[in-house]
């Protein structure tokens, strides 16, 4: 196994971005971290957490190994057995070989009332069908709900990486899961308050989406579907951004 020497490491890095043509606030901001940070990477003094390693070789323009190695590779050959093995220890290694804790080891009541709600939901969903006002913004919402109450519920890590306490970060990626916020910075101290609204978003959405469109489908003339489906379709999507902005803003 290699160990990657900062040093050489941060040389590649500034060599890199300087043939794209980027300042290191450029890069800082495509990657959403500060150009503080990307100066300590090219100084040495620090290397990018590994979550940023692939966003950081796709716009460096080289492989996540040419990026580990600190050089190009001239052949364009793939590696050997041998080299990916050293590559795969180096990036374990780096990585601390410990995985992210997950939200479904921590036993909480909103995992109870998040299954309660899927229940409630898919009942009312079938209600809503049965009267006739089952629709885009029913399924559409419903589906989120279920995605964002699963996601934080179940999957969401119950710490963030350490560059998002060390950088004003308001991206945030894990997997397919992707959120930005403009304005809003995550971080170790906000992140439960936010993953709490996003479960309760989830919560309510699976729940009042079916009972909102039941109670309007009975209340409101036939003419007014159009307006109506506009109307809860801001509401609902105000409703989700406004209730992680105001958790992100907890101390």
């Amino acid at each position: 196994m290699f160990s990657i020497e900062k040093q050489q490491f941060g040389a590649f890095v500034a060599a890199l971005r300087k043939e794209k043509g980027l300042t290191q606030k450029e890069l800082a901001q495509k990657l959403y971290v500060s150009d503080k940070a990307v100066s300590k990477w090219e100084t040495g003094a620090s290397i990018p957490d590994t979550a940023l390693l692939i966003p950081l070789a796709e716009i460096l323009g080289v492989t996540v190994t040419e990026l580990l190695q600190c050089q190009r590779n001239p052949t364009g050959e793939p590696l050997d057995a041998t080299e990916v093995e050293s590559v795969v220890q180096t990036v374990v290694s780096y990585a601390g070989a410990e995985k992210p804790r997950r939200a479904w080891r921590e036993k909480t009541s909103w995992q109870t009332a998040f299954f309660v709600s899927v229940l409630v939901g898919a009942v009312l969903l079938v209600l809503c069908w049965r009267l006739g006002c089952l629709g885009a913004i029913e399924w559409t919402f419903g589906s989120l709900g279920l995605v964002f109450g699963g996601y934080f519920c179940l999957i969401a890590p119950l710490r963030l990486p350490k560059m998002y306490d060390e950088n004003a970060i308001d991206f945030f990626c894990d997997g397919p899961m992707r959120m930005h916020m403009m304005g809003l910075h995550f971080n170790n101290q906000n992140w439960p308050y936010i993953r709490k609204a996003a479960v309760l978003w989830g919560c309510a959405m699976l729940v009042a989406a079916p009972v909102v469109s039941i109670v309007l489908h009975l209340w409101l003339p036939a003419s007014w579907a159009q307006a109506k489906d506009t109307v809860l379709l801001v509401v609902y999507l105000s409703s989700l951004f406004a209730s992680i902005y105001m958790a992100g803003n907890k101390r």
